[in-house]
C-alpha cells in the first residue's frame, strides 16, 4: 500500500495540491467558524492543520480514521449556514466511531472538489486493503523503516532503532535488544538495512508461546502433518465436525509455501497465520451472517434500540441533530426515538422537552430515516414516537410521515396475517413501523346505564382505523356466546371526548400501540399482542426482582421497551443484560455514550449479520416458561468456563504524544448474565511491554445459564497512582464463542478496530473444577 500511495502522491493532481496546503474555514457551530490551513502530510496518511501555512503543526486526523466524505448539501450544520457559505464549497469528513464530524468550507468550489476527490481516493485505497495485506507484517515494518530514515541513507543505527521501536510501543531490555541487533547486523556495519531491521523486529517479538504450542503437536518440531493438524483442530479447537476437510482448507489458505500446500503440511509460519486469521478468531464466523430464524414474531427477538436518538450529548443542554440518527442506524439500531413538540410556522420539532437541548425539524428527521434506515440492515425499523404536539401539528406529522417515507412506511396490516400473531422481521423487511398512541374502538350499547359507564372510562381512546384489529381479535366463541345480547347492541365507532389524539396520526400506528402498564395480570387479560408497554430502568428492575417469571412470560407474549432513568442527565447507560435476562426486547441505550454498557450491547448485536435482531433463547419465547433469572434452574449441570489469558500483541499506547511511555498492561475478564453468573477476574500487570506481554493466567467461571452469558475482555494500562487507563476491549455472546486457542481482536472505546492489537487466549467448557488445566 505504501508504494501505491507514494506513487499517487507524486502523480495525482489533487493530492499534489493537498500537500501544498489549503486555507479553509473550520465550522464547529453556527457561530464558531475559524480560518485554518490544512495540509496532507508526506506520508499520504495524515492531515495536519495550523493557523498559518508555516505553522502547520497539529495532527488533525488519519485517513484510516475516516469513514466517508459528504457533500456540503448533506451537512446539517452547513445547510443552516447556506446564506453565509455556498453549499458547493463545503464538505464534511465523517469519522469512524463517535468522533464528531469535521465540517470544512473551501474558498472555491474547485478547492472543495480537490479535497473531496483526494480524500475519497485515499479512503477507498485503505478500504480496499484485504485482511492478508493488513497481516503483511514485513511490509508494515518496511514502511516504519522508511518513515524513520530521515537522512534517507537506508541504514539505521541501534539508537535510531530504539527510537523507532518506542514509537511502535516496544520497549525491551537494552542489553538483550542490542544482542539481537548485532545478530541481525549481517553486514557488521553497526547499522541495519530495512531487511535486517525486519529480522531484528521479528526476533524481538518472537511468539514463543505459539512455537511451544506448535511443537507440542509436531513430531519433528518443524511442521504439522495433516493428521497432526487434524488432531489439534479436534482436541484443542473443538472443531469436531468435518475436521479433516477443514484442515485441508486451512492449509491451502494459510500455508505460505507452495511445496507445503502440495504435501499437505503446515509450517510454523502457516500455523501462526492461521491463529492470527479470522478462522483463529474467538468470534465464530458462522455467527457473522444472518444465521437465525427470522420468521418468528417480533416479540421473540432482542431489538437493537436507542434512547433519545436525536441527542449527541447530555440530556439537559446537549445538541439535537439528525447525525444522532445516522450514527445509531450505522451501528445497526432498529428502534429510534423521536420526541415531537409544537414548533414555529406550524412545523413540529424534535428535542428533549422542557430542557435546553437544541431543536431540529421533524421532517428533517424523517428525511434522514428515509435515506439511512436500511443501509446497515434491511430488517424493520421501529420509530418510537413520543408525541407532545397539538392536533394541528399532529396532522402535519401524519402528512410528513406519508409524504417523506412513502412506501417504506407500514400504514396497513399485512395481507393474510392473522391478527393474533405478531408479524416477523422477515415479513416486515424494508418497512418502517410507527410505535405510538392509538385511538381505540368500543362497543356502544343502547342501555343508558352502560353508556354512563363508558363515559366514565377516561382511559379509552377511540379510533375508526383500529376497528378491524379490535373486532378481529375477538374470538368467534365470544361472539356466539353473546347470543341474544348482540341484538340489543350496535357497533359504533366514537371518539372519546377526553382524547386529543389526531386520527390521521393514530391511523399510522398499526402493530405497535403503546399501552400503560398496570400489572402483568392486567396486561394478560386486557391487552392484545400488539400492545406495548414501556418501563423505566428502575421500574423494570423492581419487576425483575419481584416477579421475574411473570416478566418472562409477558415478554414472550408481547413487546416491551425499557429506557434509562431520567436522572441520567449525563446520558450515561445502564447494564442492558439484566433486562435481556427476562426477555425485554427493546432495551434503549444512550448510543452516544461509550462504556461497558454499550460494549455489551454492541457485543450482542454483532452477530446475525448486524441486522439489529437477535433471536431470544427458547425459554424466553415460551409464554408458559418457568424461567426466572433471579432463581435460575439449569436444565443441565452447572458448567465451568475456563479462560486462560496467555499473551498480548501490539497493544497501543494510551498517550501517543509521549515517545518514552510504554504501557504496563493487564487483562480483566468479565462475565455477564443472570446475577448468579455475573463476575470478573483480573491478571497481574506486565511492566513496560505493549508489544508482546505474557500473562499465562487461568480463570474459572461457573455458569448456570450459558445461553444468556456475555464475555468481555478488557485490557488496561496499570497505574500506581490513579485509575488504570483503558487500552481496548472485546465483548461477545457465549453462544458465538469459538473455543480453543484463539485471538481476541481489540476494539477502541468507540467500538472501532485497533488492528493489529489483540490478546491470545485459550477457552473451554468443563463440568468439574478438578479437571486438568489447559
Amino acid at each position: 500500500m505504501a508504494s501505491q500511495i507514494q506513487k499517487l502522491l507524486t502523480t495525482n493532481q489533487d493530492l499534489l495540491l493537498m500537500q501544498k496546503g489549503t486555507m479553509m474555514r473550520k465550522v464547529r457551530t453556527k457561530s464558531w467558524k475559524k480560518l485554518r490551513y490544512f495540509r496532507l502530510q508526506d506520508d499520504g496518511m495524515t492531515v495536519w492543520h495550523g493557523r498559518h501555512l508555516e505553522s502547520i503543526s497539529k495532527p488533525t486526523f488519519s485517513i484510516s480514521d475516516v469513514e466517508r466524505i459528504r457533500k456540503g448539501q448533506d451537512s446539517e450544520l452547513l445547510r443552516y449556514l447556506v446564506e453565509e457559505f455556498p453549499l458547493e464549497q463545503g464538505f464534511t469528513i465523517v469519522f469512524n466511531g463517535r468522533r464528531p464530524n469535521l465540517d470544512l468550507v473551501a474558498n472555491s468550489v474547485e478547492e472543495a472538489q480537490t479535497w473531496m476527490r483526494g480524500l475519497q481516493l485515499l479512503v477507498d485505497l485503505v478500504a480496499r486493503m484485504n485482511y492478508q495485506e493488513q497481516l503483511d507484517q514485513a511490509g508494515m515494518l518496511r514502511e516504519w523503516f522508511q518513515q524513520a530514515d530521515r537522512n534517507q541513507d537506508s541504514r539505521m543505527s541501534f539508537r535510531e532503532a530504539q527510537r523507532l521501536l518506542l514509537l511502535m510501543n516496544v520497549e525491551m531490555d537494552e542489553e538483550y535488544a542490542f544482542s539481537l541487533f548485532q545478530e541481525a547486523d549481517v553486514s557488521q556495519s553497526n547499522t541495519l538495512d530495512s531487511e535486517e531491521f525486519v529480522q531484528f523486529y521479528k526476533a524481538l517479538t518472537k511468539r514463543t508461546e505459539i512455537e511451544e504450542l506448535f511443537e507440542n503437536f509436531s513430531s519433528d518440531k518443524q511442521k504439522l502433518t495433516l493428521l497432526e493438524f487434524v488432531d489439534f483442530l479436534r482436541e484443542e479447537q473443538k472443531e469436531s465436525d468435518h475436521s479433516s476437510d477443514l484442515a485441508l482448507k486451512l492449509i491451502d489458505r494459510y500455508e505460505p509455501s507452495e511445496n507445503g500446500r502440495l504435501l499437505r503440511v503446515l509450517s510454523k509460519d502457516g500455523f501462526l497465520s492461521y491463529l492470527c486469521s479470522a478462522d483463529g478468531n474467538i468470534f465464530n464466523p458462522d455467527c457473522l451472517p444472518i444465521y437465525q430464524d427470522m420468521t418468528q414474531p417480533l416479540s421473540h427477538y432482542y431489538i437493537n434500540s436507542s434512547h433519545n436518538t436525536y441527542l449527541l450529548g447530555d440530556q439537559f443542554c446537549g445538541q439535537s441533530s439528525v447525525e444522532g440518527y445516522i450514527r445509531a442506524l450505522k451501528r445497526g439500531c432498529r428502534c429510534v426515538e423521536v420526541d415531537t413538540w409544537d414548533g414555529p410556522d406550524g412545523e413540529p420539532v424534535v428535542y428533549h422537552g422542557r430542557t435546553l437541548t437544541s431543536r431540529i425539524l421533524f421532517k428533517d428527521v424523517l428525511a434522514t430515516l428515509a435515506q439511512y434506515a436500511f443501509q446497515s440492515s434491511d430488517y424493520p425499523l421501529i420509530l418510537s414516537l413520543d408525541n407532545h404536539c397539538t392536533w394541528e401539528q399532529q396532522k402535519t406529522m401524519a402528512h410528513h410521515l406519508i409524504a417523506i417515507l412513502g412506501e417504506q412506511l407500514l400504514s396497513t396490516t399485512l395481507e393474510e396475517q392473522l391478527i393474533d400473531i405478531m408479524p416477523s422481521p422477515e415479513q416486515l423487511r424494508g418497512k418502517i413501523l410507527v410505535k405510538g398512541k392509538k385511538l381505540r374502538t368500543i362497543e356502544v350499547v343502547e342501555s343508558d346505564k352502560e353508556e354512563e359507564e363508558l363515559e366514565k372510562d377516561e382511559g379509552s381512546d377511540l379510533d375508526p382505523a383500529s376497528a378491524e384489529l379490535d373486532m378481529q381479535s375477538q374470538p368467534e366463541s365470544q361472539e356466539q356466546a353473546s347470543g341474544n345480547k348482540s341484538k340489543n347492541k350496535k357497533k359504533f365507532l366514537l371518539q372519546s371526548s377526553t382524547t386529543i389524539l389526531c386520527p390521521d396520526l393514530s391511523a399510522l400506528v398499526v402493530y405497535l400501540r403503546t399501552a400503560p402498564f398496570c400489572s402483568f395480570t392486567h396486561s394478560k387479560e386486557n391487552y392484545h399482542i400488539y400492545d406495548i408497554s414501556s418501563f423505566s430502568e428502575s421500574k423494570a428492575k423492581n419487576l425483575i426482582r419481584e416477579a421475574g417469571n411473570e416478566f418472562v412470560q409477558h415478554n414472550a407474549r408481547q413487546l416491551c421497551r425499557v429506557y434509562p432513568s431520567g436522572l441520567r442527565t449525563d446520558s450515561s447507560n445502564y447494564n442492558p443484560q439484566e433486562h435481556w435476562n427476562v426477555g425485554c426486547q427493546m432495551v434503549a441505550m444512550n448510543m452516544q455514550t461509550a462504556g461497558s454498557a454499550m460494549d455489551i450491547c454492541d457485543g450482542l448485536f454483532r452477530q446475525n449479520g448486524g441486522s439489529g435482531y437477535v433471536l431470544k433463547p427458547e425459554f424466553l419465547r415460551d409464554t408458559q416458561s418457568s424461567f426466572n433469572p433471579m432463581k435460575p434452574v439449569s436444565l443441565y449441570k452447572a458448567q465451568i468456563l475456563v479462560v486462560q489469558v496467555i499473551s498480548g500483541q501490539r497493544l497501543p499506547k494510551v498517550d501517543k504524544t509521549k515517545e518514552t511511555t510504554v504501557v504496563d498492561p493487564l487483562v480483566r475478564v468479565e462475565l455477564y448474565g443472570v446475577p448468579e453468573d455475573t463476575k470478573q477476574q483480573e491478571t497481574s500487570y506486565v511492566e513496560n511491554n505493549g508489544i508482546n506481554p505474557y500473562w499465562g493466567e487461568t480463570f474459572y467461571f461457573q455458569i448456570q445459564v450459558p445461553e444468556l452469558a456475555m464475555l468481555r475482555f478488557v485490557v488496561k494500562d496499570y497505574s500506581r497512582t490513579s485509575r488504570n487507563n483503558f487500552i481496548g476491549q472485546y465483548t461477545l455472546p457465549w453462544t458465538c464463542m469459538k473455543h480453543g486457542y484463539r485471538h481476541v481482536s481489540l476494539l477502541s472505546k468507540d467500538g472501532t478496530s485497533l488492528h493489529p492489537a489483540s490478546i491470545f487466549v485459550y477457552t473451554c467448557m468443563q463440568e468439574d473444577l478438578d479437571m486438568d488445566e489447559p
